[in-house]
């Protein structure tokens, strides 16, 4: 039997002022014999997880729709008057290439306007990485991404962003959602839009933006000998097909190979199962190319450009896709590398990680003697050390392993366009030594160790599957394994209890980290899992990451191998 207050929400939802085709689309809902769809629809009220708002498009408290997008921009505007009485509010605008995105950026700017903030509107879809740009340039108090990244096709989002161009972090994003829960009616949004408010953005930021990412640049030279090199890009039907090949144009290269079948924005994906350049299938378009035009370097964006993927020749001469860990690690030893040989650290560089990223990017930092700062999943948590940080301290980059990356801090989310261009850059540069990056990341290994990383991600749909997670934490907490794969626990780490547990030494202390829903297990071997459900999707997340040192180059296969194995080991603990 359905919950009575579901039923009530939507017949809440019923009587409120909203258009004829959804009344109708509840009322099937409440009539349809099986009620899980009206479940799912109206348990719960969507909430800013790491990613912002998020969801299956659709009628209902816990869908996307016009409805939740008012409510929560409301929740918004009323929090910024609230921040900022007797200022002027702007507020900056975008969306990619998903379905509904014009839709749900349109009402995003009506109901700013309705409340007396000025909106700076791109007028085109940009990716992510420009929108949070454009708040620091034209000095809005916060800003609004309409997108659903790496998601499937059905889902669509909202990412809010406060005045340092970072996505909205505590306190605010739990005060938004009780300004939101404030509003008791979708009739208490206000609507009607002040079209003088509105301000369209032009082409006019384009090239502040590629200027500025360009100041980040440490080897204009080696792009001048190699601007001939043939680089594939991809933007998966997204919004970075106009931006990624500017920046690298802008970085120097010349020859730049688009993928045709995915260069159009397509909110349906048509060409992939997945946008989402974490999943090899969404490159197989990019590889063909890459092998026609012998490219050196495959590069692909997700629809919103925040993300980036790339594909390398390895030892053999065929296309390897590299992870996030790996694009990451190079990116930081590369740029590492060349702060030290230009002279440019002065001991007051920083770069930032997240907890469950590959421990390696650390091992780099502390070769240089540059602090590297852990944080949660997020990379909100990233651009919050950012600000902190700012007028004392230089970041010189940062990322995750779900394939983020950032450089230089013109930005402050991940930006797949800048880090494309980077990577260009790493490519050119190394060649010039005689050296592909599939050599540059042996010479990581062997100098740092070879550490390889792996993900499961259990879906569990739903109320029971939210419930069912949870049940799997508790369980992790109150019942923690002594062993994974016979390979003894040595180390506990609960980032939402706030400690570390010594199992050797049988003592505990505090963790000194903002909570959150994680736990981590560091094995005797020098493997480490991390268990944490996921802030924008109905999944339970393992990052399993293992490691051992390479003596020679002859033996990256067999110690690959060797990683491997181990991995799937561990996977079966938790499968």
């Amino acid at each position: 039997m359905t919950d009575a207050s579901i039923i009530s929400k939507a017949q809440t939802w019923l009587s409120s002022n909203i258009d004829q085709q959804s009344k109708e689309q509840i009322q099937q809902l409440i009539a349809a014999d099986d009620q899980t769809e009206l479940i799912d629809s109206f348990y719960r009220d969507l909430e800013f997880g790491t990613g912002g708002l998020r969801g299956i498009m659709g009628i209902g408290s816990n869908r996307m729709n016009v409805y939740t997008i008012g409510m929560a921009t409301q929740g918004l505007a009323n929090y910024l008057l609230a921040c900022f009485p007797g200022e002027e509010i702007k507020v900056a605008i975008t969306h990619d290439s998903r379905i509904n995105n014009t839709l749900f950026a349109d009402t995003t700017a009506n109901v700013l306007s309705a409340n007396g903030i000025k909106v700076k509107y791109f007028k085109e879809m940009r990716p992510t990485p420009m929108l949070s740009y454009a708040i620091r340039y034209y000095g809005c108090k916060s800003g609004v991404m309409i997108t659903a990244s790496h998601n499937p096709k059905e889902y669509n989002g909202y990412k809010a962003y406060w005045e340092d161009g970072g996505q909205i972090v505590a306190p605010h994003d739990k005060n938004i959602i009780m300004e939101v829960q404030k509003i008791s009616s979708i009739d208490d949004v206000k609507w009607d839009k002040d079209e003088n408010l509105i301000e369209y953005i032009g082409q006019e930021m384009d090239l502040s933006y590629l200027n500025d990412i360009k100041k980040f640049s440490l080897s204009p030279k080696a792009i001048l000998n190699q601007k001939d090199m043939s680089i594939v890009f991809s933007p998966i039907h997204g919004a970075s097909g106009k931006m990624v090949p500017a920046a690298l144009k802008t970085f120097g290269f010349e020859n730049i190979h688009i993928v045709k079948e995915q260069a159009e924005p397509d909110g349906n994906f048509p060409t992939v199962i997945y946008p989402n350049p974490e999943e090899a299938e969404a490159l197989d378009l990019s590889l063909k190319l890459g092998k026609e035009v012998n490219a050196e370097l495959v590069l692909a964006c997700d629809p919103d450009g925040d993300r980036y993927a790339a594909a390398i020749p390895n030892e053999n001469g065929e296309f390897e896709l590299l992870n996030g860990n790996q694009t990451g690690s190079i990116l930081t030893y590369y740029l590492l590398n060349l702060w030290s040989k230009r002279g440019k650290f002065t001991g007051d560089q920083f770069m930032v990680n997240t907890i469950v990223t590959t421990e390696l990017i650390e091992d780099i930092c502390r070769g240089f003697n540059i602090p590297c700062y852990r944080v949660l999943t997020g990379f909100k948590n990233i651009a919050a050390v950012i600000r902190e940080l700012e007028g004392k301290k230089q970041f010189i980059c940062g990322g995750e392993e779900s394939y983020g990356f950032l450089v230089g801090d013109a930005v402050r989310d991940k930006d797949g366009v800048s880090a494309c261009a980077t990577l260009a850059e790493a490519v050119a540069y190394y060649k010039e030594r005689g050296m592909t990056l599939f050599d540059v990341l042996a010479e990581i290994y062997q100098e740092y160790g070879f550490y390889k990383e792996s993900l499961i991600s259990v879906t569990k749909k739903g109320k029971d599957g939210a419930e069912q997670i949870q049940q799997l934490m508790h369980g992790f907490r109150t019942n923690r394994p002594e062993a994974i794969n016979g390979i003894k626990v040595v180390k506990v780490v609960d980032v939402k209890e706030s400690k570390v547990y010594n199992v050797l030494e049988g003592t505990e202390e505090t963790l000194d980290m903002d909570k959150s829903n994680v736990i981590q297990f560091y094995l005797e071997d020098g493997s480490k899992i991390s268990a944490r459900p996921s802030g924008t999707e109905p999944k339970i997340k393992y990052y399993i990451s293992v490691n051992e040192t390479l003596p020679n180059r002859d033996a990256y296969r067999a110690v690959e191998a060797s990683l491997q194995k181990k991995i799937e080991g561990l996977k079966k603990f938790f499968e």
